[in-house]
């Protein structure tokens, strides 16, 4: 599928479940915010100064689309149906989605919100996903579009700017992801100079194709 504003569209078709993503209310620890291999200090000033209710629906959407991420290459990987060099990828790939997981569910623990857990939710994926190496990298790189859109429209539409650092680093590893997913299924590795971004509804529609 091709990043493009027409690709993207064919994935936005409806309107997120927000019961599973957005309703979380319970007491949480300090947030942590990783750029990278570093770890960047969010709750010292979090209980002063709260974070805005939109940046909080925005996260909790991350959190959200980074679940998404983890099962699908975790189950990927379980498949056991592709070659050494793209399954050092796919183990990789989860390894960065968990990593970026912890980072984003910190920002709702430092804001005093508890972040949902893969338990919470109930993911489903089309029919034969996993059947073959072919099927999981066609299904990763629509993964990948969604989840790059949803970044990069968390950059432009937070308000928090101490946060937009890390998570424009979250989306430079996700291109990464994608360019790499393009290759594997026999496109150019990047093309378009300004790839979209999603509006929160729409990153919202595109994540509950894949919840039941």
């Amino acid at each position: 599928m091709s990043l493009t504003p027409t690709g993207v569209d064919r994935i936005v078709t409806a309107s997120l479940t927000r019961a599973q993503l957005l309703s979380r209310g319970a007491k949480g620890g300090a947030a942590l915010v990783v750029a990278g291999a570093a770890l960047t200090e969010f709750a010292g000033s979090a209980a002063a100064d709260p974070l805005p209710v939109a940046d909080l629906a925005y996260t909790r959407l991350l959190v959200g689309a980074e679940l998404l991420a983890s099962d699908f290459y975790a189950q990927a990987v379980a498949a056991s149906n592709s070659s050494g060099s793209v399954m050092k990828y796919l183990k990789k790939a989860y390894v960065n989605e968990q990593e970026h997981y912890q980072s984003v569910a910190g920002i709702l623990s430092g804001a005093g919100v508890t972040a949902a857990v893969s338990s919470d939710i109930d993911f489903t994926y089309p029919k034969e996903s996993f059947a073959t190496q072919k099927s999981i990298l066609r299904l990763a790189q629509q993964l990948e579009t969604i989840m790059l859109g949803t970044y990069l429209g968390a950059v432009g539409g937070m308000q928090t700017n101490s946060l937009k650092q890390g998570i424009a680093q979250i989306a430079a590893c996700e291109a990464q992801h994608l360019s790499y997913m393009w290759t594997q299924n026999g496109s150019k590795a990047f093309s378009v100079s300004f790839p979209p971004a999603l509006t929160i509804d729409q990153a919202s529609a595109a994540l509950d194709a894949f919840t039941s």
